[in-house]
């Protein structure tokens, strides 16, 4: 069966609550505390974005992400989305498709550009991806993100122009 992507539903939170709890547990990737109870995780990933998406092969759930507007009236034109995938989906091309699903669902949604606030910068996984997927660097804010693992590390800001500029 090949990979579907579909927004989500509060009663998707079942299949995304185990791929939210590994990620943010980790302390690596997410500002979130460690220790975020799942009904926080449900807040925070069901309720606060625009919307939520999850992808799923054969009845199980192996990715998701958000998307928001970035910031709030003036700036609501460039949106922002976070990402997960499950630890044994990894490496499989599912971040890409995630993204790329994304920057469809943002142009759809009137959104002209999209814009990654933190990413960490020991992510070396996803800085490639990014940069693969035509995101730009245009900040670096040191010592943003507490690592469980290396402590203060720096956070990039990265961008992308959906559509173009009038």
């Amino acid at each position: 069966m090949t990979l579907h992507i579909r927004k989500a539903t509060d009663r998707d939170f079942e299949t995304i609550w185990p791929i939210f709890r590994a990620v943010v547990s980790a302390g690596t990737t997410y500002p979130y505390a460690t220790t975020t109870t799942r009904e926080q995780g449900f807040h925070l990933w069901m309720e606060v974005p625009l919307a939520t998406y999850l992808a799923e092969k054969d009845g199980k759930t192996l990715g998701t992400y958000y998307i928001k507007a970035n910031q709030p009236e003036l700036g609501a034109h460039i949106c922002n989305c976070g990402y997960m995938v499950a630890p044994e989906a990894r490496g499989q091309g599912l971040g890409t498709k995630l993204c790329l699903h994304s920057q469809q669902t943002a142009r759809d949604n009137g959104f002209t550009a999209m814009q990654f606030n933190l990413v960490v910068s020991t992510n070396t996984a996803a800085i490639h991806l990014w940069h693969k997927l035509g995101f730009s660097r245009i900040g670096t804010i040191p010592g943003a993100f507490n690592h469980s693992r290396h402590g203060l590390v720096d956070a990039l800001i990265m961008y992308k122009q959906l559509t173009p500029v009038l």
